[in-house]
């Protein structure tokens, strides 16, 4: 008889154990996953001063804890995007065209988002037009 008990009691011991790590197990594994970092993602467009998209700007993002300097050049019509940013990182933004730079823009690793948009502005004037006559160095317009 002793024996009997003494397996029921091993048998109710182990069910009791199995329910609590039952338990326990939902709590800890939402715990962990909090603490997984998340990938932080910034993209945007660039733009000049009245809004017109910008293709071919330089847009720079620099990691304020290794001063790394990440690039991404703007597509046709002004975007960009850089990805997999460290959550524990402080991060600046910017962009140049034709030697002009726009406002620098900050992400901050206390900024819970994960997903950034921003527009740069960057005020460059007017490219100059193919049919747009000129003039040599010498002042003299080139003989055909």
């Amino acid at each position: 008889m002793n024996s009997s008990i003494s397996r029921r009691n091993l048998f109710l011991s182990l069910i009791a154990f199995a329910a609590c790590a039952l338990l326990l197990a939902g709590p800890l594994a939402a715990l962990a996953q909090k603490n997984v970092p998340r990938e932080r993602i910034v993209e945007g467009k660039v733009v000049n001063k009245d809004g017109g998209p910008i293709g071919g700007a330089v847009v720079y993002l620099k990691n304020s804890r290794s001063n790394g300097v990440k690039t991404y050049i703007a597509d046709e019509d002004g975007h960009f995007r850089f990805g997999e940013l460290s959550q524990d990182t402080d991060y600046e933004l910017w962009a140049e065209s034709n030697t002009v730079r726009s406002k620098s823009r900050q992400i901050s690793s206390f900024d819970n988002e994960n997903k950034f948009y921003f527009v740069l502005k960057v005020s460059v004037a007017k490219s100059a037009s193919l049919d747009t006559p000129s003039v040599s160095a010498t002042g003299l317009t080139p003989q055909t």
